[in-house]
């Protein structure tokens, strides 16, 4: 493997964050604006094809977690081994966590296409709107394989301390997205006019592409893949290793779309417009968070490299100035979407109650994404310290103990505002707890490192 000295464990800590989240902002705007293009294109279709789009989300989300997760817990163990110097295992870590990966999407391939249409019913889709999903999602179930490829790898190489290299990637699919929606969704040029079925396609294309352009990246520029025969239990205990801390970050991960879908539950009371101006606030949030969410996405190798090396007051520092970041940040992004809100609706649909339930969401909750950023770089931390069943917990606690029960007592009380209301409740709670376990947990880890400091 080139480049194997640790990068991250010398230097100003905040320039160093700084430094490795703007590239990789571009790539998280991206990939935002990846969604985003396919619900801009799809909503000239209809408020009726949106809704469908807005439906398929949480199950988008539960491949992605699943893949992510993988990448996040593979990214924690490799960020470790590259701080302590063990080259071996960097390569079989990334080796062995791409198969696995890959081995467990295609048996979710199989399930999915034989649960469309009981699913999306549970969701509450309405035989109109189930047409158009299942135009969509028989479709896209096949480009699940190529989700894994760039999740897990981009988060490979992220764990070297490289950030260009994953958002160049992703970049890339989100081009040829951009590219392709607009030819296969209304049939421009050569291109049959496809609908949302074109949507579909263009985004296997995408995937497929960036597939292509992280294997090569990880083969032929890092060579972190390796070719050598090696014995059953290697690998076996390669799985391990990343499934122990991989497992409950992708649990942790699908608990969000699993409550994505819950509020769709909630929201398609109120009609199918409603549902679709909640999946465009949605994918809108997405794009509000995406700042904290990339320094979130770098913070593991940060924090994982500086471990390797028993690095604790460069950990707790950069744990401080990150929480901050994220306060002011989240502050600042809830401003402009207060003030924007209805500009920023209308990009997207023109029905009054789309509108309305987009400018709702987007006064309300964006006021908590500071501290739902606190949430996403404890989970972090946890999952770097292989505390990964106590990330997951904080985000059970979030979805389950505060998020549903609160959104459907707003709900009740206040209709669709008061669901939002609730979310928003959630995540501040949810962000202060996580503040206050991720520091015991650093502390811990450090004395345990030094005993004597206990005295």
């Amino acid at each position: 493997m080139k480049n194997s000295k640790a990068k991250l464990i010398d230097g100003a800590i905040g320039p160093m964050l700084i430094k490795l989240t703007l590239p990789m902002l571009i790539g998280m705007i991206g990939m935002v604006a990846f969604n985003l293009v396919d619900t801009f294109f799809v909503g000239k279709l209809g408020a009726t094809q949106l809704a469908a789009l807005s439906f398929t989300f949480p199950v988008v989300l539960v491949v992605n977690s699943i893949a992510l997760g993988l990448g996040l817990g593979g990214s924690a163990l490799i960020s470790r081994a590259i701080g302590e110097g063990d080259i071996y295992r960097v390569r079989r870590l990334t080796t062995d966590g791409l198969l696995l990966a890959f081995l467990i999407v295609v048996v979710f391939v199989i399930i999915g296409l034989f649960t469309i249409e009981p699913l999306f019913i549970l969701l509450g889709a309405t035989k109109k709107v189930l047409h158009y999903i299942k135009q969509y999602m028989s479709i896209w179930y096949f480009g699940m394989p190529f989700v894994v490829i760039p999740m897990f790898g981009n988060n490979a190489i992220r764990a070297t301390g490289d950030t260009k290299t994953p958002s160049a990637i992703m970049i890339v699919a989100v081009i040829m997205n951009f590219i392709m929606d607009p030819m296969l969704i209304f049939g421009i040029g050569p291109f049959p006019q496809l609908g949302i079925q074109g949507a579909a396609i263009s985004t296997v294309i995408a995937r497929f592409s960036a597939s292509m352009a992280a294997a090569w990246v990880l083969i032929k520029k890092y060579r972190m893949i390796s070719f050598e025969k090696i014995s059953l239990n290697e690998v076996i205990d390669s799985w391990k290793s990343i499934l122990y801390i991989g497992v409950p970050i992708a649990g942790a991960r699908m608990i969000l779309p699993i409550s994505v879908g819950i509020m769709t539950r909630i929201i398609s009371a109120y009609g199918t417009k409603a549902v679709a101006g909640f999946g465009v606030a949605s994918r809108i949030e997405f794009f509000g968070l995406a700042v904290i969410r990339a320094l979130s996405s770098i913070f593991g190798p940060f924090i994982g490299q500086n471990l390797g090396a028993k690095m604790f007051d460069r950990v707790k520092r950069g744990m401080q100035l990150a929480e901050r970041f994220s306060l002011v940040w989240g502050f600042g992004t809830f401003l402009i979407l207060f003030f924007f809100a209805r500009p920023i609706a209308m990009i997207f649909n023109k029905d009054p109650q789309v509108v309305e339930t987009i400018i709702k969401y987007l006064s309300i909750v964006p006021l908590s994404y500071g501290l739902q950023g606190v949430l996403l770089l404890g989970n972090t931390t946890l999952n770097v310290l292989q505390k990964p069943f106590h990330a997951a917990g904080l985000v059970g606690l979030q979805m389950f103990v505060l998020y549903i029960p609160l959104a459907y007592l707003g709900s009740y009380l206040l209709q669709v505002s008061g669901a939002f209301i609730g979310v928003a409740i959630a995540y501040a709670i949810a962000g202060v707890g996580a503040h206050f376990i991720t520091k015991h947990y650093v502390r811990k880890a450090e004395e345990d490192h030094h005993p004597m400091r206990k005295l």
